[in-house]
């Protein structure tokens, strides 16, 4: 197509036609060459209990997978690394968003690092969108100085629609870090309520953070989160918020005392710090540590631990009796016909319910019997 600008009348000006917009893609680029190595079980074991941080990033991964081929290898992978478990402090940091709870983690991971030394694995787990089903996973970001640490790991996950503050996986992620040789474990939830515990199933100590200026005595009295707290920290105590911190920490410790004595006969300490000048993290780590040695002194541990084991039980017979439920391929074909009945207010949601249940007890009862 000819440039009317080269014409006589605009002489001196010349325009080119120019040249074939190009691929974005490396044309000497081979595709099979980045492909990654798949590990058998017996290999990715091996390397977990060498300490290979990218072996273990991977056995996280396969644990986090929805696919049915990779949890049958996944559980071979944790019962093989179940002995090597347990031998672990594992400490739950929750609060409400904002809290500074990953700032935090920074502070709180260079401190015990510098004076106790060991490895430290910090599982943060990050809420996922209701609508697009992704997460940011970002929360290492804030962790500048713990990341470069060699004797820290830090792993993000998504919540991938669990309730309870953690994800679906992270109580088989810890089984996997302990195996490697972490022998502190962080377990950061996503920023709570006060009805959302399940991470206190999962770890030795709940450290729950407050800020000040949150609510009133009456908040600080509500059961739920308050009440399973092994300990109370209020963070942001520094510049012209420390009267606050300090009048709220008075608040937090009265409404204590309406609680009953926890089962481990510990009262919870309430203690301000500044998570961001560092200031008041040394006080927060010998009150965890005093608790450890008391529980351990009163038996409280051990039967704290053989609890969670039990939970756990029963928390993986629902998830496999929901996941058989849904990948029934009878039910998957009944299913979307019964969320029409809904719609048309033919019948309601529990009838509906309860013809799918009646539908998949039957099926079981029919196999059985054949």
């Amino acid at each position: 197509m000819e440039h009317p600008e080269n014409s006589e009348e605009y002489k001196g000006l010349q325009v080119n036609a120019g040249v074939a917009s190009q691929s974005i893609v490396n044309p000497y680029l081979r595709r099979g060459r980045f492909r990654r190595r798949e590990y058998s079980a017996a290999e990715l074991v091996e390397g977990i209990i060498k300490g290979d941080v990218t072996i273990l990033s991977q056995a996280v991964t396969l644990v986090e997978s929805v696919n049915p081929t990779h949890q049958a290898k996944a559980q071979e992978v944790i019962e093989k690394c179940l002995p090597y478990s347990g031998n672990s402090v594992r400490i739950g940091i929750s609060g409400v968003p904002g809290a500074g709870k990953s700032t935090s983690i920074d502070a709180f991971g260079c401190h015990v690092l510098d004076v106790h030394g060991g490895k430290l694995a910090v599982l943060a787990i990050d809420p996922s969108s209701e609508r697009s089903k992704g997460s940011i996973l970002g929360d290492k970001t804030r962790m500048e100085k713990l990341s470069l640490r060699e004797e820290a790991f830090i792993r993000p996950s998504p919540t991938a629609g669990s309730l309870g503050g953690v994800a679906r996986k992270t109580r088989e992620t810890i089984i996997l870090c302990e195996a490697a040789g972490y022998d502190k474990i962080f377990v950061e939830t996503v920023g709570v309520g006060q009805s959302e515990t399940a991470c206190h199933s999962m770890v030795d100590f709940f450290l729950l953070i407050q800020l000040a200026g949150t609510g009133d005595e009456l908040q600080g009295i509500k059961r739920g989160i308050m009440e399973i707290s092994d300990g109370i920290i209020i963070n942001k105590c520094d510049g012209s918020n420390v009267d606050k911190c300090q009048m709220a920490a008075t608040n937090f410790r009265n409404a204590l005392h309406f609680f009953p004595m926890p089962d481990s006969g510990w009262l919870p300490k309430v203690l301000c710090y500044s998570g961001f000048y560092g200031t008041g993290i040394k006080e927060i780590w010998d009150m965890i540590y005093q608790y450890f040695d008391f529980v351990k002194a009163n038996g409280y541990f051990d039967l704290r631990r053989n609890e969670q084991n039990k939970w756990w039980m029963y928390e993986t017979i629902n998830e496999h009796l929901r996941n058989s439920f849904y990948n029934n391929p009878t039910i998957e074909q009944r299913i979307q016909h019964a969320e029409q009945t809904i719609l048309l207010g033919e019948k309601t949601s529990f009838a509906a319910a309860s013809d799918l249940l009646d539908l998949y007890f039957r099926q079981l009862k029919g196999e059985r019997l054949r």
